[in-house]
């Protein structure tokens, strides 16, 4: 990307994607002006963590818009925002944050989005390429921001993007030479409108590639299977239901891989250290990506064999007084929250709620029938979800006002031999920062 000469670059948003980008643009020569609407951020705080930027809180004139060459917005804020408005009217350009890295960043490209399973699956395609690769880098969505490192790649370098549709609707030049689609259910409607137009952006991940590229994509979602015939790009599907020629996929006990063009068995599913068919569908996928990157069969089965689940995604904490205790934090939508109640093997206290994005929790309750033995509900859908399983017999619930008040009432009501598990189905917005801080809290409780 060229330097911009005099007009400055208004980086919109001072969270870790934000400050990511600040230090990218500062870098490069460029004159940086760090803003967010809140004006009861920590300025003097701000201004040490980024050194060299200007600091503006509040509201956006226009006068200051007309300074702004482009702008680098942070995925977390709606392109409907206010300041984005007055951008648009003087005429500004609205880059995300993972096309400015794109513009820096060198070497190749694999980037995976999907509403579920994402982060798992970008977490295992990052270990993969670094038992193969020299150079490997594992950004985006998954908490570290792309910005961050991609003065640091090279040539050489391999990098492995977790995507979110947040990320994906301010997209210009973006080109991974491998994407991944790994379903599509509704999620942040609250944003997007519509699902049409949810699917419209998760689906921009490929728009760049070429018949030179490869797309990843899982036959057993309707919607992607169809999108696979759409697209230049070559397309390589997984599914844990079925053979499909030239994919990997769940066969019996086993994933087996046609990648090569024979079928031949990966690993079988009780060698894997994650549990539960979606993360088996994960690990198809991801074995798919990283072979179209270029890694030898024999690589990805070992690494495939010794990875673990990552952190706020049905991951165990401990087992106290004949009692296991999971934090599937990460579980902040129902189609999520559905694969961890799937998971477990035990009659099951379930700790669930939080912020409202206009989700229906009908299915996800269908599927806590028999399993659930009490429900703890949480945060601004407690009164919804609570309504919704009454009309399907999940009539032992109660309401809890902190995650401390929930934990405690989880522990009264848990038998040795049950499982707690907690699995929102919601973001954790209006009580917590972020997903992460409310399984560290939850696990901080349980210990």
């Amino acid at each position: 990307m060229e330097k911009t000469e005099s007009k400055k670059i208004l980086v919109a948003g001072a969270g870790i994607s934000g400050i990511g980008a600040a230090h990218m643009l500062i870098e490069t020569g460029e004159s940086v002006v760090l803003y967010d609407s809140n004006e009861s951020l920590d300025r003097k705080k701000l201004e040490e963590e980024v050194p060299g930027a200007r600091i503006l809180l509040g509201e956006l004139t226009a006068h200051e818009a007309e300074q702004i060459g482009y702008c680098v917005i942070s995925p977390g804020i709606p392109l409907r925002a206010p300041f984005v408005q007055v951008l648009k009217e003087a005429g500004v350009p609205i880059l995300g944050e993972i096309e400015a890295a794109y513009r820096h960043g060198k070497g190749r490209l694999a980037a995976i989005t999907g509403t579920n399973g994402k982060t798992t699956t970008t977490a295992l395609v990052g270990e993969i390429l670094r038992a193969y690769f020299p150079s490997t880098f594992v950004v985006g969505n998954i908490g570290t921001s792309y910005t961050a490192h991609a003065l640091e790649m090279r040539e050489d370098s391999v990098t492995a993007a977790e995507v979110s549709s947040f990320q994906l609707e301010t997209i210009v030049d973006f080109h991974p030479q491998v994407s991944a689609i790994l379903n599509i259910t509704p999620d942040h409607l609250d944003r997007h409108g519509s699902m049409e137009e949810y699917i419209r952006v998760k689906e921009l991940i490929a728009k760049n590639q070429g018949a030179e590229d490869t797309c990843v994509l899982n036959y057993e979602d309707e919607e992607l299977r169809r999108f696979g015939g759409t697209i230049p790009a070559r397309v390589v599907y997984f599914s844990s239901r079925r053979p499909v020629k030239g994919g990997v996929y769940v066969e019996g006990d086993s994933i087996v891989s046609e990648l090569s063009g024979e079928k031949e068995l990966l690993v079988k599913t009780e060698e894997l250290k994650i549990l539960g068919r979606h993360n088996h569908e994960n690990a198809c996928a991801a074995a798919a990506v990283a072979w179209a990157m270029g890694v030898p069969l024999d690589v990805i089965r070992n690494v495939m064999k010794e990875f673990r689940a990552v952190e706020h995604r049905i991951e165990f904490v401990t087992e106290k007084d004949g009692v296991a205790y999971y934090n599937d934090s990460k579980g902040t939508n129902p189609d999520a929250a559905i694969q961890g109640i799937r998971a477990m093997v035990r009659p099951t206290v379930l700790i669930a709620g939080g912020y409202d994005k206009g989700s229906q929790y009908g299915e996800w309750l269908s599927a806590c029938v028999g399993k659930v033995t009490k429900l703890i509900l949480l945060g601004q859908t407690a009164q919804k979800i609570a309504a919704e399983a009454e009309g399907l017999g999940l009539t032992d619930y109660c309401f809890a006002s902190s995650m401390e008040e929930a934990v405690q009432l989880a522990r009264e009501a848990a038998r040795p031999g049950d499982a707690v598990l907690l699995s929102p189905a919601c973001a954790s917005w209006g009580m917590f920062k972020n997903y992460e801080e409310r399984g560290r809290i939850f696990k901080e409780l349980v210990k």
